[in-house]
């Protein structure tokens, strides 16, 4: 009787570490399931992204070239790029996305100086997706001369760069680099990091990097 009760009690403990063992790894494989849908979202929208600048280089005409050098202020320059995206991919420029504060991976707000900041997003592909677009002051011709956000998990969270928030740049020649390309392999596994702004995942994850490989 007492061998009976004494496995009976082993195989309870048995059972106990296994439900302790699966409560440890069960949450750990949910999370990086999500982060393996949202990098396969990001090279999707990316490789769709790169193709709709090779189209929009293919037919932009001198007087577009023209009007953007001439627009006066970022915002107009802005708003000619969104025209110019918004057939391909479905931008929708009247109702904006409302109360959506993206953070970086490492948690920090973002603040209005930040390259990761964007003052106007829209919702784009019947708001499956957040994009913005940004003029930047350029230094040298090699410089971008906008960058651009895209969210593909929409407003949903997380909202955090490098998780579902990742960066393009665009040059004048209508090219376009993912954040982070340019950058040595240590300093993109640094920043594409939980203490990390999360920028250079934008190309990490588009050379076939995981999070925290």
């Amino acid at each position: 009787m007492a061998k009976k009760r004494y496995l009976k009690l082993e195989y309870s403990i048995f059972i106990y570490v296994i439900v302790a063992v699966m409560l440890l790894i069960i949450p750990f494989s949910f999370e990086n399931s999500i982060q393996a849908g949202f990098i396969s979202k990001w090279n999707e929208k990316y490789n769709k992204i790169e193709y709709m600048f090779s189209v929009i280089k293919a037919h932009i005409t001198d007087d577009m070239l023209t009007s953007m050098k001439k627009a006066q202020t970022s915002h107009d320059r802005e708003k000619l790029l969104i025209e110019l995206v918004k057939p391909y991919i479905r931008v929708n420029t009247v109702n904006k996305p409302k109360r959506y504060r993206p953070k970086l991976m490492n948690g920090s707000k973002i603040t209005k100086k930040d390259l990761y900041y964007f003052e106007d997003v829209y919702f784009a592909e019947n708001n499956k997706i957040v994009v913005g677009i940004k003029n930047i002051h350029t230094v040298k011709p090699s410089d971008p001369l906008f960058v651009m956000m895209v969210d593909v998990n929409g407003v949903m969270p997380p909202n955090r760069w490098g998780k579902d928030i990742f960066g393009i740049r665009i040059y004048d020649n209508v090219e376009i680099k993912p954040f982070g390309e340019g950058l040595d392999m240590n300093a993109i596994k640094d920043d594409c990091s939980k203490t990390g702004t999360g920028g250079a995942c934008s190309y990490y994850y588009t050379i076939g990097g995981g999070f925290d490989d």
